[in-house]
């Protein structure tokens, strides 16, 4: 169970094993912290004592704070967490040697599976309705191998040596993904095609909020399994960026936010953004209870099937026990349709 809030004058309090959100002396939820995984802040203006910081720390729920536009501010662990030296020793190294270039390999190839399954998924609810689209979809899906065995050519001994031919690879690669999208949403939102930060139109808003959402996620699969968020090998380093973050979220995107949100649309949601073009409050906590949501549901993982938020922790354990060099390969999670 997630708790998540937001607005001005909130005050989240402890009351008899439970976390209770009041605003102004009346009682808006609480939440028995037996039950709950994780505390989630949006933007400003919410009261949290120490008291309840130190209970959250002691019981292992973390407490994140995003913006309304779904960026990651802070993250609150316990700072034993952070102790696993031998596995961010290991993980540092490995970003000098051929352990680098695998992981990011397989970060890149995972999204790009997964987009070609999300596409294959998408595709088989119109080929009664839209042959012409179904085959269009599926096609495209199939060219996603071309891009695959592009990426297996690729060969390096360091990440610094073919990063910025990977990510052309990827990039390529999302752009027929996203083109492909553009015809399966609503034409009212007049979407102007993917855009990340600074988007102001409603979709690319709603799923940047979304990834900000997942984000928590994915840095708390991190942190618990001993890695180093800031560490990452796809994505360059830069101080405040969250590079390894970044590299581990590329294989869950699409299973877990895009498919969402595209569901969402289709079935005529209303993405509300206020006169300064921000999702509104309402629109917000609907987007992240589904994402949420969509963390519950289950996928088959190591012949069995497995919440998607169990999967996202053992894909960080497997990335640790890898650079550890404990595991032979890191295999990427892919999703089925």
């Amino acid at each position: 169970m997630e708790l998540i809030v937001e607005g001005r004058g909130f005050f989240v309090g402890k009351h008899q094993g439970r976390l209770r959100v009041t605003h102004e002396h009346k009682t808006v939820t609480e939440v028995p912290l037996i039950h709950l995984d994780q505390v989630i802040v949006i933007d400003s203006g919410v009261s949290i004592p120490s008291d309840v910081v130190r209970t959250c720390v002691e019981e292992g729920i973390p407490i994140h704070f995003i913006s309304q536009s779904g960026r990651a501010i802070a993250g609150l662990y316990s700072a034993g967490l952070t102790g696993t030296v031998l596995t961010r020793r290991a993980q540092l190294m490995a970003y000098e040697d051929a352990r680098g270039v695998a992981l990011a390999r397989s970060f890149i190839t995972g999204k790009l599976e997964n987009q070609a399954n999300l596409l294959r998924y998408m595709a088989k609810y119109r080929k009664e309705t839209d042959q012409a689209l179904y085959k269009e979809m599926m096609l495209v899906a199939i060219e996603m191998r071309d891009h695959l065995y592009e990426l297996e050519q690729l060969t390096g001994e360091k990440i610094e040596a073919i990063r910025e031919r990977l990510l052309s690879v990827e990039g390529r690669a999302a752009q027929r993904y996203w083109n492909t999208i553009a015809r399966i949403i609503p034409a009212e939102l007049e979407w102007p095609g993917r855009e990340t930060r600074g988007a102001i139109d409603r979709f690319n808003s709603a799923l940047n909020y979304g990834y900000g959402i997942l984000y928590c996620q994915v840095e708390r699969a991190l942190t618990l399994a001993g890695l180093d968020s800031y560490g990452g090998f796809l994505h360059a380093d830069r101080p405040g960026k969250p590079s390894l973050v970044l590299d581990l979220i590329e294989e869950f995107r699409q299973a877990v936010v895009d498919r969402t949100i595209i569901g969402l649309v289709n079935k005529h949601f209303a993405i509300e953004q206020d006169e300064d073009h921000r999702l509104t409050e309402a629109t917000r906590k609907k987007l992240a209870e589904k994402v949420l949501e969509r963390l519950e549901s289950s996928e088959l993982y190591e012949k069995k099937r497995q919440a998607l938020r169990f999967i996202l922790q053992s894909q960080a354990r497997h990335l640790a026990l890898f650079v550890r060099g404990e595991r032979e390969r890191y295999e990427p999670f892919v999703a089925g349709w």
